[in-house]
């Protein structure tokens, strides 16, 4: 029972991380309601995990498994392009920031095109 209830709070924190982009910044209801609800709901069957299952391996799961699930939700509910050159380092070794342009890869490369999606 208890990684039934881990797959709840898994399902629910990956509902409502991915009714984040939905709400807006919160300025429409229905998916924030879901945001609200989904984490509690989520952290609550959580804490009935905790119970059985270490704190480190829970995380270690819930954590992987929301990763994966998020990314797929974005993949195919936003229409999100997963690549690596959103984590690029700038040469001063800080992360981009906003508004930065990321340097993907060369010419030729399926991702060549990025920087002029997301400036």
């Amino acid at each position: 029972m208890t990684y039934i209830f881990l797959a709840i709070a898994i399902l629910a924190e990956v509902t409502a991380t991915s009714a984040l982009k939905a709400s807006e910044e919160f300025t429409r209801l229905v998916p924030s309601i879901i945001v609200v609800v989904g984490y509690g709901v989520a952290f609550y069957f959580m804490t009935l995990v905790l119970r059985v299952i270490p704190i480190g391996i829970t995380y270690a799961i819930w954590s992987g498994l929301g990763i994966v699930l998020v990314a797929i939700v974005g993949f195919f509910v936003y229409k999100q392009t997963l690549v690596w050159c959103f984590i690029q380092i700038d040469d001063d070794r800080s992360l981009l920031r906003p508004g930065d342009k990321a340097q993907c890869a060369g010419n030729g490369s399926p991702f060549s095109s990025i920087a002029t999606q997301y400036p």
